[in-house]
């Protein structure tokens, strides 16, 4: 059995992941979108964040790195000036705060990455993500100005990359 890693198993509690498949089209969307840094839609990719859940992680992480920092700098702080710690306080709280929209952006980008590569290889069984994203895309794109239907998609990308 195959190790989760902990990026692996916090995704997993703080996402909820649709059992149905992605779509062929919501696929090549998202990927173009990721690979040109934009956000992708996460309800076209069958997942949903579960916030509670990611307050309740991020809340473990800060006071995992906080409570340490603070054992450590307390008898320093404590002989200082008042004003230098209520200005710490401050700027900690701040940061804390700030911290929290940047870690659910990182939870977002790494569970579109895993819900991008895990429907690639159900529907590019023998390409792989890595090597074939960026052609695969470009196929795509040309597939919407060409106005390939939707029900001859998959066969249009899959004759094209065979040529490559």
């Amino acid at each position: 059995m195959r190790e989760k890693s902990i990026l692996t198993r916090i995704l997993d509690f703080v996402y909820s992941k649709s059992k149905q498949p992605v779509l062929l089209k919501d696929l090549l969307v998202a990927s173009i979108q990721h690979s040109n840094g934009l956000e992708a839609d996460s309800t076209r990719l069958g997942f949903r964040l579960k916030l509670t859940r990611a307050y309740f992680v991020y809340i473990g992480i800060v006071l995992f790195f906080l409570v340490p920092l603070s054992l450590l700098t307390h008898k320093v702080l404590a002989n200082i000036d008042s004003h230098i710690s209520i200005l710490g306080a401050m700027i900690i709280t701040a940061l804390i705060f700030m911290g929290f929209n940047y870690f659910i952006d990182f939870l977002k980008t790494s569970m579109t990455k895993q819900s991008i590569q895990k429907a690639w290889s159900l529907h590019f069984p023998y390409f792989s993500y890595k090597e074939y994203s960026s052609k695969i895309n470009s196929i795509f794109q040309q597939a919407l100005r060409e106005e390939v239907p939707k029900r001859d998609l998959q066969k249009y990308i899959l004759d094209r990359v065979s040529t490559l």
